[in-house]
């Protein structure tokens, strides 16, 4: 279940390296930048930097690391990337390893990290527009969905786009476009509306990541490009090892949501 009492993202993050808070990190800090996550050894780094700036929508760079830098004082106060999200993915060779809730047994100097936009930024702005999000008012992770919307591929990085979805009501669709389309750096602006078909997701009951939520007769769904999708390049690639956020388990950072705005 989603705790919504978190004010300060200092202190969540707090929590979660003590493990206190397990769960998934929508609607937790209004206000504040949250982050998908990708760790790969430095040799794979470069092709994966230009595999984002290829494909920026479901990719947005908020910060590169340094070879090594494990503490991310550009988001943060005491962030360490290695403790404070909720849950990890491990991937080797392409295949899900283990999930784990801290990676400091795992950690290596020619680690680089790339911390990418996500959408539960925006998430903020439209509650404030008076806007439902079906995931936070039924306390789930928003669902996501694998879809046949192919990447612009690198050399070893490729693969199709995963979306996020929400509900929304036909009128109110045009004033989310219109919010939404002011945060480029967290997806920006949704790539489909209505019918899931038409980019490949057949049963919006049963979502590749994430949870079902409730679409009522007079919602059509509204989809985002997702911070999931490296992860499917991830395991077409096959690094030796790989890093991930688990998803709907993000990095909250004291970086605000304003400063994302395009």
């Amino acid at each position: 279940m989603i705790n919504t009492n978190y004010k300060s993202p200092s202190l969540l993050r707090q929590d979660i390296r003590s493990e206190i808070f397990t769960g998934t990190t929508s609607g937790l800090c209004s206000g504040y930048v949250q982050c998908n996550l990708v760790i790969l050894e430095e040799k794979w780094a470069e092709e994966f930097d230009d595999f984002c700036n290829l494909n920026v929508k479901p990719c947005p760079i908020v910060y590169k690391s340094k070879p090594g830098e494990f503490k991310m004082d550009y988001l943060g106060v005491d962030i360490d990337i290695r403790t404070d999200l909720t849950k990890y993915r491990v991937f080797k060779y392409g295949n899900l390893s283990s999930e784990e809730t801290n990676i400091k047994s795992l950690w290596s100097q020619n680690y680089v990290s790339f911390l990418l936009g996500c959408s539960f930024s925006f998430e903020e702005a439209l509650l404030e527009n008076n806007i439902e999000i079906r995931n936070i008012t039924e306390n789930v992770n928003v669902p996501m969905y694998k879809t046949n919307i192919e990447c612009v591929r690198t050399k070893n990085f490729f693969g199709k786009m995963v979306v996020s979805m929400r509900p929304f009501k036909q009128n109110d669709i045009p004033l989310v476009k219109k919010i939404t389309g002011q945060f480029p750096n967290v997806h920006g602006e949704p790539i489909h509306v209505g019918d899931p078909k038409q980019i490949g997701i057949f049963d919006l009951n049963a979502p590749d990541f994430g949870d079902r939520v409730t679409i009522k007769s007079d919602e059509l769904p509204v989809f985002w490009a997702c911070g999931v999708t490296p992860q499917v390049a991830i395991q077409n690639a096959a690094p030796p090892i790989c890093i991930t956020h688990s998803p709907g388990c993000m990095l909250v950072t004291d970086k605000l949501n304003h400063e994302l705005k395009g």
